[in-house]
């Protein structure tokens, strides 16, 4: 019996026939790399291959690696093994990874949304036989509004604020919400500040986006300067000294997770915006429907109750257990990602 192209070990997804890793969890020589999310892109890796614009994110999160950055749909060999980066519309930089082997292709999706955000490159459904799929929203309840609408809403929260003499602090991930917040804030409103974690990625990513101007808040910064104005923090912020420097402050989350009312009180959060860059239930079952896909494998998230629907729709679907963490595991855990 022929092994399958890609299997999932203890270090990751491996091509036995190429020697090489797609996001894997433990060191390894060789890492093809979907984008620049902690879970997906971790250090000790001996050599890593990502898409060009995920380089400089990579190399500011994990220092002094040997990275090498391919374009757009660029074909690259590996031991007779077809290999290249399609657009994953997570975040900047996040991509696909198709892999051909004598006629066999195989996509995996990493992080991915369909909506085009404005921010990362739209994603692109791209045919397949077997596709893996992350499932982080595999739930009927999610459902994602326009993101113009949210915006909009973002945009009126703030103003509101403003009226009655408080700040406006906004929680997202450093890398990829923080990048896409900021581009949609209204300046017109007022100054727009930033926890350092925010400002460094957001300094690392402007020669790829334009945003609009924000400041890094610092010792020297008044509390009288900030009040009234938008601050943008990672969620770890919430609830440290740190934060005590925007009193009288409001305090939002910009979620998928935001759908639930549930998930805003345990968080004390005063308001939520649901806001994902991960694909909501229809995008999951569109993209899978535009790959042509017969085998799909469910990765993180809802995988049991995804793959079981999937299979009452005439899929060869399955799980498979990875270190990659939901959006809901990162909000806890991490300072930088979603």
């Amino acid at each position: 019996m022929t092994p399958p192209l890609l299997a999932f070990n203890d270090n990751g997804i491996y091509c036995a026939q190429a020697d090489v890793y797609l996001d894997p969890w433990k060191p390894v020589d060789k890492a093809i790399i979907s984008h620049g999310h902690a879970d997906h892109s971790r250090w000790g890796h001996k050599n890593y291959i990502t898409h060009h614009s995920n380089v400089p994110i990579i190399k500011h999160r994990l220092g002094d690696i040997n990275v090498s950055g391919k374009n757009w749909g660029e074909t690259f060999s590996i031991n007779n093994v077809k290999f290249s980066f399609h657009p994953a519309g997570h975040i900047i930089g996040s991509a696909q990874i198709r892999v051909e082997h004598k006629g066999e292709v195989w996509v995996f999706t990493g992080d991915y949304k369909t909506e085009d955000d404005g921010v990362a490159k739209p994603y692109e459904p791209v045919k397949c036989h077997t596709f893996i799929t992350e499932c982080t929203f595999g739930l009927p309840a999610f459902k994602w509004q326009p993101q113009q609408e949210v915006f909009a809403e973002i945009n009126n929260w703030w103003q509101q604020n403003q009226s009655e003499g408080k700040t406006s602090v906004i929680f997202g991930y450093s890398l990829g919400k923080a990048q896409r917040i900021l581009k949609y804030l209204d300046p017109s409103i007022g100054k727009i500040y930033t926890h350092g974690a925010i400002e460094n990625m957001t300094e690392v990513l402007r020669p790829q986006l334009e945003m609009p101007e924000t400041i890094r808040i610092t010792r020297d910064v008044k509390k009288e300067e900030i009040k009234g104005n938008i601050v943008i923090a990672p969620p770890s912020a919430h609830g440290t000294p740190w934060i005590k420097k925007m009193v009288p402050y409001v305090t939002a989350s910009a979620s998928g997770w935001m759908t639930f009312r549930g998930a805003r009180r345990r968080r004390a959060i005063d308001r939520g915006f649901v806001l994902s860059d991960h694909c909501d239930w229809q995008g999951l079952l569109s993209s899978i429907k535009e790959t042509g896909a017969e085998k799909i494998i469910c990765t993180h998230g809802y995988t049991d109750i995804f793959s079981r629907y999937l299979r009452e729709l005439g899929y060869d679907a399955r799980t498979e257990q990875t270190q990659y963490e939901e959006e809901n595991a990162e909000q806890t855990s991490k300072t930088g990602t979603e």
